[in-house]
């Protein structure tokens, strides 16, 4: 085996199987909560608590990143988050769990995620070959689908076979397998300019956020992914209305529409790791944005007798969703400077989640007004127009080859 592919696959193994306990442990929680409560306003109060510290630290997060070791930022946000988890076990073994420590975890773990994420997305292009970039995309939203599918499943039988202080240590002893490659495998660090690694933390933040918005084509690439993003996100966050209002449906249905949905995901990501995508995958992403918007369009327009072919409709949307996002983050982890990469990919997140909770608020709003086929009739179209305004723009087509310039140019800075 190749050195490289060595040293990548036990670190994402490890990764693996430590998302695969968070999940478990994050559907128990929220049950636990759901079973306490009732209450849909502390769920929603959680969840608020676990995004404004991540939209408000990643930016500076991301700075650190590309200013210090990732795979120790990986190690130590690891531990932090396994180490919270261990609290969190403690608290439901000693039977002093209140709703008030829900808050404290959300936030901690929040912390440690701002650090994590851009750590571990900027240590890719540092650790496989340039050819391989979509062939690991797909693995990654393989990854995601099968989470999706398996997470909720798993969770609920976890719960219903174990006491939930056992459930949360499975969540710490999980960690472990994040953390001990990282112990044994080194990560290489960008190189970096004489100037710019004597440059203050306060211009590194203020370099990175003029490497997007001065860079007319990858500054469009980031406010299409934001439109696509709040659109699907609404439309997805009101999958179990349009079930039940639009289609007449109960629990069942809205298990078909969200399953074919997460297997569609799996197999765009299985498809995407095997064939790799092609060389220019900017507009493979456009196209499969596209495709969404038409995966989202049947649904809303479909009669109630033909919800099995709105089910279809959503597998295909998980399949598009999965070979778009994977192409996206093979296209930027190829196109953004690895010196900038932490900041990139800080910022992108931090965007994108402070647009989701203004963006359900709409759709509520409108959903109410107008109905439930509406706003996925809204989204769709959005989606397929998206997708046609990235096509039309001279730039973003030549961005993938327009790269290696500008990656020299802000090196020189």
């Amino acid at each position: 085996m190749e050195k490289w592919k060595l040293r990548f696959f036990s670190i994402w193994a490890g990764q693996t199987a430590s998302s695969f306990g968070t999940d478990v442990a994050q559907f128990a929680l929220v049950w636990w909560i759901t079973k306490l409560t009732g209450s849909a306003m502390v769920l929603a109060t959680a969840t608020a608590a676990a995004l404004v510290p991540t939209i408000l630290l990643s930016p500076f997060a991301g700075v650190y990143v590309d200013r210090h070791s990732r795979r120790l930022i990986m190690i130590v946000s690891d531990a932090f988050i396994a180490l919270v988890s261990l609290w969190l076990a403690y608290l439901f073994w000693t039977d002093t769990m209140q709703i008030g420590h829900v808050y404290v975890v959300v936030i901690a773990r929040a912390l440690g995620s701002a650090f994590y994420r851009p750590a571990s997305g900027a240590s890719v292009t540092l650790l496989v070959p340039k050819e391989h970039y979509g062939r690991i995309s797909g693995m990654d939203q393989t990854r995601s689908g099968v989470l999706t599918v398996a997470g909720p499943l798993l969770g609920a039988l976890a719960i219903a076979w174990f006491p939930l202080h056992h459930v949360m240590l499975f969540d710490f002893g999980t960690a472990a397998f994040a953390i001990a490659p990282l112990l044994f495998f080194t990560i290489p660090q960008p190189a970096v300019e004489p100037s710019a690694a004597r440059a203050s933390f306060w211009q590194d933040f203020v370099s990175g956020l003029q490497y997007v918005v001065q860079w007319r084509a990858l500054m469009l690439l980031v406010s299409l992914v934001a439109v696509a993003n709040v659109m699907l996100f609404s439309s997805m966050s009101l999958m179990p209305l349009l079930v039940f209002k639009g289609f007449g449906g109960e629990a069942r249905m809205l298990g078909w529409f969200q399953s074919a949905s997460g297997f569609g995901m799996i197999a765009g990501g299985l498809a995407l790791g095997i064939w790799g995508g092609p060389r220019r995958k900017i507009p493979a992403f456009l196209a499969c944005v596209t495709g969404v918007g038409a995966a989202l369009l049947f649904p809303a327009w479909a009669p109630t007798s033909l919800w099995p072919i709105a089910v279809g409709s959503l597998g295909l949307l998980g399949v598009m969703f999965s070979i778009a996002q994977g192409n996206f983050t093979a296209a930027t982890r190829g196109l953004v400077d690895p010196v900038k990469q932490g900041r990139f990919y800080a910022l992108l997140g931090s965007l994108l989640q402070s647009l989701e909770p203004p963006g359900i608020l709409v759709a509520g709003a409108v959903a109410d007004v107008a109905g439930i086929r509406a706003w996925f009739a809204i989204c769709g179209v959005v989606l397929v127009l998206t997708g046609g305004i990235g096509f039309l723009s001279s730039p973003l087509r030549r961005i993938e080859q327009e790269a290696g310039e500008v990656q020299v140019a802000n090196r020189a800075q």
